[in-house]
């Protein structure tokens, strides 16, 4: 059974640092077009005179003013019926998730204590389809490439020095990988970190995908883009354990059965951390 921590209600006042209302999730733009802050949806106006409203102020404004913006641009998140599930049992967009990884037990004998981990970040995206139900978005790697070549993943990457956090190092990569734009992805909340044998902690950010958005994946990176029904990927019947020998010892991983496609190791276990989460706080 994994260590699942859920996140507490929503709160006007942070009841820990008693910091105030904030729709501010760290992914901080202003676009030419409309003047809004690509993370928050807030104008320059709104933002520098936030501190100024009260706590009632922000309150409505981010109920009222803030939630109609954010429905007007993505359309498409009312159509992903998972959305409210979603949201209970995630970890806000203002406060990603902090420890080592839900998984560290399990790499003891591979990672020390000590080891210097490298901060990364994917993309679970949900795309709502009319008819088949929500899909999961997924890509196969190109074999050349150094981490994980060849392997099924989530759009995502290292965290850079100048990405907002690991919000933004999934959207930027996201970007870069498959030619997601902004407006096409509604970023949702967090899961539980993971940590791969190959020295990454990587936070999975779940988002809503534009089901109108078509993939252009980059050549040197990404051999192919696909999806997979997400009530497929949730159901405990589809996933089992393999073993392996990795380094000279035995080793448990989990794979999905899907065709044509093996769905394994980290991005099973993403998966997995999703559907628990899922299942307690059902």
């Amino acid at each position: 059974m994994l260590p699942l921590r859920f996140p507490s209600a929503y709160a006007a006042i942070d009841a820990a640092t008693g910091a105030a209302s904030s729709p501010c999730i760290r992914v901080c733009r202003i676009e030419p077009g409309d003047g809004l802050c690509t993370g928050c949806l807030r104008t320059r106006a709104e933002i520098a005179g936030w501190a100024g409203l009260g706590e009632d102020g922000r309150r409505q404004m981010m109920e009222g003013v803030l939630a109609k913006r954010g429905r007007e641009r993505f359309a498409f998140l009312e159509r992903l019926g998972e959305r409210e599930r979603l949201r209970g049992v995630l970890y806000p967009l203002r406060q990603p998730p902090a420890g080592e990884g839900w998984n560290r037990s399990e790499l003891d004998d591979l990672l020390p204590a000590t080891a210097r981990l490298a901060e990364a970040a994917v993309l679970v995206g949900l795309v709502p389809r009319a008819g088949t139900g929500t899909q999961v978005l997924l890509t196969r790697r190109t074999d050349a490439l150094r981490h994980h070549g060849g392997q099924v993943s989530f759009p995502g990457g290292r965290v850079e020095a100048d990405d907002a956090g690991v919000l933004g190092a999934a959207l930027r990569e996201s970007h870069e990988e498959i030619a997601l734009g902004e407006r096409q992805v509604a970023p949702l909340g967090y899961l539980d970190p993971f940590l791969t044998v190959s020295g990454f902690r990587v936070t999975p950010v779940v988002a809503a995908i534009d089901p109108d958005y078509v993939p252009q994946p980059h050549p040197g990176e990404v051999a192919e883009v696909f999806e997979v029904p997400f009530e497929y990927l949730m159901s405990a019947a589809h996933l089992r354990k393999v073993e392996m020998e990795f380094r000279g010892r035995p080793r448990s991983v989990l794979e999905y059965d899907w065709p044509g496609q093996r769905i394994w190791g980290a991005t099973a276990a993403i998966l997995y951390n999703l559907r628990r989460r899922l299942e307690e706080g059902a």
